[in-house]
């Protein structure tokens, strides 16, 4: 599955804007009112950050229960967004698989909650 052409190049001052962070999941539940079925996620982005939530389009490969104490991945400066009646904080990242699904992006290795990429 692919996404299209690639996107125009950009400078790395526009990159730098971009805040993604580690964070760990402490809570997860079945979002069944969305219009496209998510999971709500609580994550934690240690002390400088703190708790942000998210709506997470997740459901072809994970349920709330695989979620919890695990880390993602997600942009912490996007403003909030409301989804339904839910109001998601944070962009978590993923990548699309061929089965239409999301593989969440994350660390490898357990890192500090509110650790950035470089």
């Amino acid at each position: 599955m692919t996404d299209g052409p690639q996107k125009g190049e950009i400078v790395y001052d526009d990159f730098a804007k971009v805040d993604i962070r580690a964070g760990t999941v402490i809570r997860a539940e079945p979002y069944p009112e969305a219009r496209v079925p998510a999971i709500k996620l609580w994550i934690d982005f240690g002390p400088e950050i703190g708790e942000r939530k998210s709506s997470a389009q997740i459901t072809k490969h994970y349920s709330p229960d695989d979620l919890v104490g695990t880390q993602v991945m997600a942009v912490v400066n996007f403003p909030p967004r409301q989804i339904g009646k839910f109001r998601s904080e944070v962009l978590v990242l993923g990548v699309g698989d061929a089965q239409s699904g999301v593989i969440l992006v994350r660390p490898e290795k357990g890192v500090e909650p509110g650790g950035a990429m470089h």
